[in-house]
């Protein structure tokens, strides 16, 4: 795992995110608190409980865009989730514990690839000989000895003479044989077939196919590919080989159990208002099923049994319909931080499109010049652009960020349709351009609603 203290964490946020200090905080205070937990003594580390998060704030200010970012600076399994798209046991859709499920799989992949990078080494080694063997094959053994264990260094009369084979593994490693085309042995993928066609039973339709796959061996077919594509496939074989996967599966578990993180988004969407009428279909449902989760249970997975005590919990919503109060009083207590983030202003938005190392000004400017056009952007332009779009979101429906989109690609639109016959022009967008591109809808308002 990596280890990065809380200034860093924020730090590293910050290169993608403008402002909301106090949720990058209390974000990077929860993921040093999972470092800091694993230094006490085993006997107060199990009595030391995560304190689970409700990010609360309006649409595109920044909330999943934190999620996607803390799960590159997690280095432990991480996963995001739509609350909306569960459902309360016993109506169809994905139950709470798939969650746990996916979690428990992606620890495992994350798990696999260590490994692997960690048996990188010995694996190419064991893949370059397997190599030359097809470029080589081997000459027929004398009768009455036995043939060589396979990636074996040949002996006089084995694997064609020793200098030739030499001669391929010098020009293997300059390169000079990777277009070339041999054939080779490789699993067949099996029919797909449907087992399960009802929403909420894909795991039950994974488990099944794992099964039949372990119970019918896999088939091999022979292939003609290049000396590059089969040596990527030899050394996926040798690192499969080399990696023990009960080892992973181990190794995963408690990495899911002692550092693992959800981020449950949509929270809001299944709180359910006292002051509502009418169906209500399983929205109290998933809360109660998710009190046990967050609360701490064991899970079975097809790995084995998971326990959620000490998995961190974020979640997060917009609020708009509903209020954080309007959770099951048993689920508040279970998320005992809460952190406001604020509406964006003009200022946030100029920051945006400039600040980041992702801002849509560098998103932009980088797609046109594929087209050989060197685009630009004057301050005055994207000060234009973010008081737009500030004073769109004040009239209309107040959607953050994601309102500078719609903007920047109004703005764009006829460049980025002219762009392949425009090859070697320089563009400078500038505040007249920007207020050309959108003076239809700057004076007809009810067009804005639609449009932008």
């Amino acid at each position: 795992m990596q280890v990065l203290t809380p200034r860093e964490i924020v730090s590293e946020l910050d290169k993608f995110i403008v402002g909301q200090e106090a949720a990058k905080r209390m974000v990077a205070i929860a993921m040093r608190n999972r470092w800091r937990r694993m230094q006490v003594p085993p006997e107060l580390r199990d009595e030391i409980a995560p304190k689970n998060i409700i990010m609360i704030g309006p649409t595109g200010v920044g909330k999943t865009e934190i999620a996607r970012r803390l799960a590159k600076l997690a280095g432990a399994p991480f996963i995001k989730v739509e609350a909306s798209k569960f459902t309360e046991v016993g109506y169809v859709g994905r139950d709470v514990e798939s969650m746990i499920r996916d979690l428990m799989d992606i620890g495992v992949n994350l798990v696999r690839q260590e490994e692997a990078e960690r048996v990188k080494v010995p694996a190419e080694k064991q893949a370059e000989e397997r190599l030359l063997d097809l470029l080589l094959p081997p000459s027929p053994h004398p009768v009455g000895t036995l043939p060589p264990p396979p990636g074996a260094s040949p002996g006089p009369g084995q694997g064609g003479d020793a200098s030739t084979r030499d001669k391929l593994r010098r020009l293997w490693r300059d390169g000079a044989l990777d277009d070339r085309m041999v054939e080779m042995e490789v699993a067949a993928a099996g029919p797909q077939v449907q087992l399960m066609s009802m929403p909420g039973m894909e795991d039950m339709e994974f488990q099944l196919r794992d099964m039949m796959g372990r119970m019918f061996p896999a088939k091999r077919k022979t292939r003609k590919m290049t000396v590059r594509e089969a040596y990527a496939i030899l050394v996926q074989e040798e690192s499969d080989k080399l990696v023990d996967m009960d080892a992973v599966v181990e190794t995963a578990r408690e990495r899911v159990e002692q550092a693992g993180i959800v981020f449950i988004d949509e929270i809001d969407k299944v709180c359910s208002r006292k002051e509502a009428h009418g169906p209500d279909v399983s929205r109290e449902g998933v809360q109660r099923d998710l009190l046990p989760i967050v609360e701490g249970s064991v899970v079975n997975t097809k790995h084995g049994m998971v326990r959620t005590d000490h998995i961190l919990f974020i979640a997060a919503g917009a609020f708009h319909m509903a209020k954080p109060s309007d959770l099951v009083p048993e689920l508040q207590g279970r998320f005992p931080l809460r952190v406001e983030l604020s509406a964006l202003t003009k200022e946030d938005f100029l920051r945006i499109l400039t600040e980041p190392q992702n801002a849509l000004t560098t998103q932009y400017t980088a797609l046109l010049a594929t087209e050989g056009i060197a685009l630009s952007f004057a301050p005055d332009a994207l000060d234009e652009v973010a008081g737009f779009a500030q004073e769109v979101n004040s009239q209309t429906e107040n959607i953050g960020a994601r309102r500078l989109y719609t903007i920047m690609e109004k703005v764009l639109q006829d460049l980025s349709f002219e762009a392949p016959d425009r090859a070697g022009q320089a563009v400078a967008v500038d505040r007249a351009y920007v207020r050309e591109k959108l003076s239809d809808v700057q004076t007809n308002r009810d067009l804005s609603r639609y449009i932008l």
